[in-house]
């Protein structure tokens, strides 16, 4: 039966959701903000115990936490691709994390025919900002962000130039911000730093009128580096640590990784003489933002009518020194980023929305990011696109049952031989090796006993 469900979903498309808004709500601005690489149980409102998360932490509290949410895919590019065009792994434009043009910024673009959220909500009169990681297409292309609703970007265009946070330059719209001091020797600026004084910008400059911010923040993808301030301190020496990225002979780093290397390569990631500390530092960092924006919208007045949502594109990293293993990243669940098993692709998400969404509700609403753009039209009072595969979880930010349910959720992934996941209420199938068996056989476990995937079912699924 799950064979034939495997096949039916490569396959279905849904039609148009005509989904209006709850008409006591007025329309809200709209932040979401997405980590990357950060796993299900690296917060401490989901049990991480080896740092704390606290302004993160207040958002759960203010609000809504969900347990049983999903990223689109298991790796960045084809999971923001889900996200932003509300269609499944099987039916987005980009599907993995491929390079457009070898040695150059930039990887596969949205096609022009693409439909993202930002557009949508253009269409719905609001103002529309994405500030971090794009990477669904350099300025050439038609998947470059103003082509796509974005109506102001700030960050980095590439994914693999995102692998540095003290990159020689960052992209302003279409043009190029050299970033004075940062040449590949010397590490003056701090992307993440600039990218969040941006958003802080936008938000005060779009305070009377609806806006997006899309909030694609890189931390805490590898590289593992931070600056060594007053956040550092708290956790320099704290932890037991093994260096990454040093040769273990000479003890230097390794060349093509480290700032000033003869052969440096922005993609490389640089030497982590205390990889746990500097992770740690890294997400502290990324939580004292969160905070100072919901300070700022509180301070303009604006927060009663601000949804802020907080989430992860896909599982947790063992690049550049990661080692989720040491913090259990996965939280509950098993696996890391390209795994299909539920910590590679269940993530972490948050909403709040004073007056709208209650205080304190944890919520095992099963949804993922394919339903984002269609909560997000019905929040703002226009039709979702026909044939996407989203179904609107906004029904439960008041409290209610959505009366229109996934009867499965679907995940491909090409790399590592191919892998393939579904979802149907408590059951989970896997299959793995794809590209040298399309007979793969499946892996059954039941989430709701099992959800950490460990014991396969012995249940029939021929």
């Amino acid at each position: 039966m799950l064979k034939y469900i495997l096949l039916i979903s490569l396959l279905a498309a849904f039609g148009c959701r005509k989904d209006t808004r709850d008409e006591r709500a007025e329309k809200p601005n709209i932040i979401y903000i997405l980590a990357d690489d950060l796993g299900y149980g690296d917060l401490s409102c989901y049990g991480q115990k080896q740092f704390q998360t606290p302004n993160i932490d207040k958002l759960a509290a203010n609000g809504m936490l969900f347990t049983q949410h999903y990223a689109g895919s298991a790796v960045c590019a084809p999971s923001r691709s889900v996200l932003m065009t509300g269609l499944h792994a099987g039916h987005t434009y980009v599907r993995s994390n491929v390079e457009y043009k070898k040695g150059e910024e930039g990887q596969y673009p949205l096609a022009d025919e693409a439909y993202t959220i930002p557009e949508m909500l253009q269409s719905a009169g609001y103002k529309t900002g994405a500030f971090g990681k794009w990477g669904l297409g350099m300025w050439d292309t038609e998947g470059n962000a103003n082509k796509q609703g974005i109506d102001y970007f700030y960050g980095y265009a590439c994914q693999r130039q995102a692998h540095r946070y003290y990159p020689t330059h960052l992209w302003e719209n279409g043009k190029k911000v050299i970033l004075e001091g940062n040449d590949t020797k010397q590490l003056a600026q701090y992307a993440p730093d600039l990218i969040h004084e941006k958003t802080l910008d936008f938000i005060r400059a779009n305070r009377s009128k609806p806006f997006f911010a899309y909030v694609a923040s890189v931390i805490p993808h590898a590289e593992l580096l931070v600056p060594k301030d007053s956040i550092w301190d708290q956790f320099d020496g704290k932890y037991p640590e093994t260096p990454w990225g040093f040769d273990n002979t000479s003890g230097s780093p390794y060349n093509g990784n480290a700032y000033g290397a003869p052969d440096y390569d922005f993609g490389g990631y640089n030497p982590a003489e205390q990889p746990h500390a500097s992770f740690a530092a890294m997400v502290t960092r990324l939580d004292v933002q969160v905070g100072e924006i919901v300070e700022l919208l509180k301070e303009l007045d604006i927060y009663d009518n601000t949804l802020v949502i907080f989430t992860s594109d896909n599982g947790p990293h063992e690049a550049g020194g990661g080692d989720p293993d040491f913090f259990k990243g996965f939280g509950t669940v098993r696996g890391y980023k390209r795994d299909l098993y539920e910590g590679g692709i269940r993530v972490p998400m948050i909403a709040t929305w004073p007056n709208t969404i209650k205080k304190g509700v944890r919520s095992d609403y099963v949804s993922a990011f394919y339903d984002v753009m269609p909560t997000f039209a019905e929040l703002a009072g226009v039709s979702a696109p026909e044939g996407i595969d989203g179904l609107s979880f906004a029904p439960v930010f008041f409290g209610n049952d959505p009366k229109e349910k996934h009867d499965y959720f679907y995940w491909e992934f090409p790399s590592q031989g191919g892998k393939q996941a579904v979802r149907m209420g408590d059951w989970k199938a896997v299959r793995l090796g794809l590209m040298a068996d399309a007979n793969a056989p499946i892996e059954l476990y039941d989430l709701e006993s099992d959800p950490q995937e460990t014991q396969r079912s012995s249940r029939s699924v021929s």
